[in-house]
């Protein structure tokens, strides 16, 4: 995907890896609770074979780097804030990582749930 030319050889960073990183690093953020899948056929799919990057989507157009999440919310947190930090979070972890520049980064969130009391 990222081709780096230095003296020693070519570099090239694969989406799977670039996924990898985005769902570390929306996992860790506050108010998260997982990754959902895009759609229903993605999460039929998930449920015979797990795919640690589940509910993220990355578009690469040479220069730009686009992601879209698809996330789970802990219940009775505020949405929006959660949003924008899952959002800046994963940016800045791919930028810091990567050194690539993030267009954009949507986060769709596919629903709620309740955390465990105890």
């Amino acid at each position: 995907m990222k081709d780096g030319t230095n003296p020693l050889g070519n570099i090239f960073v694969s989406h799977r890896a670039i996924s990898t990183i985005a769902c570390q690093s929306a996992l860790s953020s506050y108010g998260v609770v997982g990754l959902a899948a895009k759609n229903i056929a993605l999460g039929l799919a998930q449920a015979i074979i797990k795919d640690p990057t589940m509910g993220v989507d990355i578009n690469f157009d040479g220069k730009d780097l686009e992601v879209n999440l698809y996330i789970i919310v802990e219940y009775g947190t505020r949405i929006t804030s959660v949003a924008a930090s899952v959002s800046e979070s994963v940016r800045f972890q791919l930028e810091k990582t990567l050194g690539l520049s993030v267009k954009q980064v949507n986060v769709h969130v596919r629903g709620l749930r309740i955390s465990n009391p105890d």
